[in-house]
């Protein structure tokens, strides 16, 4: 089974990824890593909890940071420098690649702050933001003397 991509485009086949060579070349010219805020989400509420799920694979999970501050949860990836290494490859073309990204999520109030939990695991960061207990207020039977 072959697969086949075709591009209709006219301007593609002059100009191949030339918006995506400048502004990564711009990003490599300064030494400034790319940060990008394009790493797929998914949240699922439940009954007890949010459940947040970052589709990052191939992450150290010691670099990622979260923070919450006044109702805003910041989740951030960092990748370090890499370290140049002589090597006998030579690549033709290198897509792999991993990136720094930052991404925010306002919480409501329903968010129990203290008790958000995260882990990574599979390529997914998973954060679990359970909800506060709801107090029902008590129904008490009064008898008529």
């Amino acid at each position: 089974m072959t697969f086949t991509k075709t591009n209709n485009r006219e301007y593609s086949r002059r100009f191949p990824n030339v918006w995506d060579n400048i502004f990564n070349d711009f990003d490599r010219a300064f030494g400034q890593p790319a940060v990008t805020s394009n790493i797929p989400a998914n949240v699922v509420e439940t009954e007890e909890a949010f459940h947040l799920e970052l589709s990052a694979p191939g992450r150290n999970k010691d670099l990622f940071t979260l923070n919450l501050e006044e109702g805003l949860l910041t989740i951030g990836y960092t990748e370090p420098k890499a370290t140049e290494e002589k090597t006998a490859l030579k690549f033709v073309r290198k897509e792999f690649g991993v990136k720094s990204f930052k991404r925010s999520f306002s919480l409501d109030d329903k968010v129990d702050a203290d008790n958000i939990q995260a882990k990574y695991e599979d390529g997914l960061l998973k954060i679990l933001l359970p909800k506060k207990a709801i107090v029902k207020p008590q129904t008490k039977q009064i008898t008529v003397l």
